[in-house]
């Protein structure tokens, strides 16, 4: 609002006040009655039985107060016609009759002026709020333009030499940078450079990396912001930040605009009509207007980044605004040797800590996990005065990225200490057994996180796909700490919750979703990022979920007996191993190993896999 919109406003404010002034001034007072009110005739009887000891008059007012003999007070109203000659009559009647004349209240007028005055006071206080917030909104979008401005003259010095793990996301973009740097050897040809780019992953790939590296690479303006910017309390400041963004990328073109957690702003729209849902939709709907506005000649590229492309707005990602959606993944075993690589420089590694070992022992880690589990390492080296970062030191970080800091000295009797030591056991037995389930790594009873216990199971190669008998023997694995609890002590505690939970889910999972049931090849209900497109979650029938319900019971009661069947049948090696952890309190590969001695070869392998190279197709 400009301030000619605010004098004029004003203007009417005051002409309001004025006018309530001039009524004010102009109507009857009003008549204010503290002490009782009775009726004329009551006074005039009084004073012909002298029953009245003293009148007093109020200047300007029909309203006088009574005294009486008795000592009582009353007020009464003097009629017109008894106004004049009032005075004369009572002297007349009893000239003993005490006669006074008061001036009203100091401060009266003002205390009504006040409570006429008090709505408009508050009218104008409201309206003046008002007027500044809608200025701090203003004030707000000027300084996004401004911290977009700024952000477009930095210098962006991360190229892809710096992004490690992503091979393929990587050679996508770098078609992105290469028309950037020289766009007619594409146009030329008749091709047109992707309006938009999405980047889609699990959090800690390098997405943002990603980005930052396409507009280093190409050397031209980046502008970095997060989806949540765009997101405020004030209707139309999200809109608004929109088009200030693509306006300040225009005028620096070529430039790429990058917008971070783009699902804060870009979700499925719907029929709510909650305000902070409808300025969402607004500044969607802004964003797609802009991206539909793009002229391919500019050189503004657009790039997002998100965790969950499942929740995204199908007008979002039609061709013509993201063409491209680029998958950046957790890294395979060679991503995972780049990423130490990169990040091990600057921390000496020492003879038994190698890049090779370190990616083997982090499978499923992303690089930001792997830079935080290096970065770990390297402070315990520190507190241990070490000048290498030796494998002590990532096997400790590692178990502290995967299971959290170590707790101190705690206050377990010596029966849980027995407890956890069996559960742990059990759970290692019951892995080292199961042809599918993962190698043991360490098993520790000492406490971290929320765990009292742990063991490490860890894949020797990555896995992309899961059999049924591989989840099975996962289940079982899961479950044998309990049965352990239960085959020793006969009386289990609360120490399987998070196994039990991970066991439900699982077994769900393969029910519902993966068709690993009697049930048939199905799915039933609806994902997390199908609820927006689906009316309900549940899309099946009641005597169908009962069905559900009962073989998620039978996969569970299955893994938990060929767990008992296991620990029952090596029942020495369980008690070894728990007085191992009771002695030691971690065990680590190599002690593992000799333990599992007594049990004998297992099978090293899944049995159920299928020689593929004498199969034929069948027509």
């Amino acid at each position: 609002m400009n301030s000619s919109t605010r004098i004029r406003l004003l203007l009417v404010l005051l002409s309001l006040a004025s006018a309530t002034l001039v009524f004010t001034m102009f109507r009857e007072p009003a008549v204010v009655v503290e002490q009782p009110k009775v009726e004329f005739s009551v006074f005039t009887n009084s004073v012909e039985q002298g029953a009245v000891q003293a009148v007093e008059f109020t200047s300007g007012s029909a309203v006088i107060t009574v005294t009486g003999t008795d000592g009582g007070e009353y007020q009464t109203i003097i009629p017109p016609l008894f106004a004049d000659d009032l005075t004369e009559r009572l002297v007349d009647e009893n000239p003993e009759i005490l006669l006074k004349t008061v001036s009203p209240a100091a401060g009266t007028n003002w205390m009504a002026l006040l409570s006429t005055f008090a709505p408009l006071l508050l009218m104008i206080v409201l309206v003046w709020v008002i007027l500044a917030r809608m200025s701090t909104g203003k004030k707000a979008s000027k300084k996004f333009t401004d911290r977009t401005r700024q952000s477009a003259k930095t210098t962006q010095d991360v190229t892809f030499a710096d992004v490690a793990g992503c091979h393929e996301a990587v050679i996508e973009l770098g078609e992105v940078r290469d028309f950037l740097l020289d766009p007619s050897r594409f146009t030329d040809i008749g091709a047109k450079i992707p309006k938009g780019v999405l980047l889609y992953g699990p959090p800690g790939t390098g997405k943002t990396l990603l980005a930052r590296a396409v507009a280093g690479e190409a050397g031209v303006p980046f502008f970095t912001l997060s989806g949540s910017d765009f997101v405020e309390m004030y209707a139309g400041v999200g809109a608004s930040r929109v088009r200030n963004l693509f306006e300040e990328a225009r005028k620096e073109a070529p430039a790429i605009i990058f917008v971070d957690e783009i699902d804060a702003v870009g979700r499925h729209r719907g029929g709510s009509a909650v305000a902070g849902n409808e300025e969402r939709e607004q500044t969607l709907n802004q964003l797609l207007v802009e991206m539909d506005g793009f002229d391919v000649d500019t050189g503004v590229l657009f790039i997002a980044a998100t965790n969950r492309p499942d929740v995204l707005d199908a007008a979002l990602l039609r061709p013509g605004r993201f063409d491209r959606q680029v998958a950046v993944e957790t890294p395979d075993l060679e991503g995972r040797r780049q990423i130490v690589a990169v990040h091990s420089k600057g921390k000496p590694l020492g003879p038994d800590a190698d890049v090779e070992t370190i990616a083997r022992r982090t499978p499923g880690f992303t690089g930001a996990d792997i830079a935080n589990l290096l970065n770990e390492a390297a402070l315990l080296a520190a507190r241990r005065d070490k000048s290498t970062i030796g494998d002590a030191e990532i096997d400790d970080a590692l178990d502290r990225v995967i299971a959290g800091p170590e707790k101190g000295a705690n206050t377990l009797s010596e029966r849980e200490k027995y407890v956890i030591a069996y559960h742990e056991a059990g759970h290692a037995i019951v892995g080292h057994v199961l042809p599918n389930a993962d190698p043991i790594h360490k098993v520790s009873i000492i406490a971290r996180g929320k765990a009292l216990g742990f063991t490490l199971a860890l894949p020797e190669k990555d896995k992309i796909l899961r059999s049924r008998s591989e989840l099975n023997d996962e289940m079982a694995m899961l479950l044998g700490g309990r049965i352990a609890e239960e085959i020793i002590f006969g009386d289990p505690t609360t120490g399987a919750h998070n196994d039990l939970q991970r066991v439900t889910i699982l077994a769900r999972s393969m029910v519902t979703e993966y068709g690993m049931s009697s049930l048939g090849l199905q799915k039933f209900g609806a994902s997390v990022g199908e609820q927006y497109a689906m009316s309900s979650q549940k899309n099946y029938s009641d005597d169908l979920a009962m069905k559900i319900d009962d073989e998620i019971a039978k996969m569970i009661a299955a893994a938990a007996e060929e767990a008992r069947e296991i620990l029952t049948l090596h029942r020495p090696v369980l008690d070894q191993m728990a007085e191992a952890l009771i002695e030691k309190e971690t065990l680590n590969k190599a002690e593992l190993t000799e333990i599992f001695r007594a049990i004998g070869p297992v099978a090293s392998e899944a049995t159920n896999t299928i020689d593929l190279r004498g199969t034929t197709a069948k027509k």
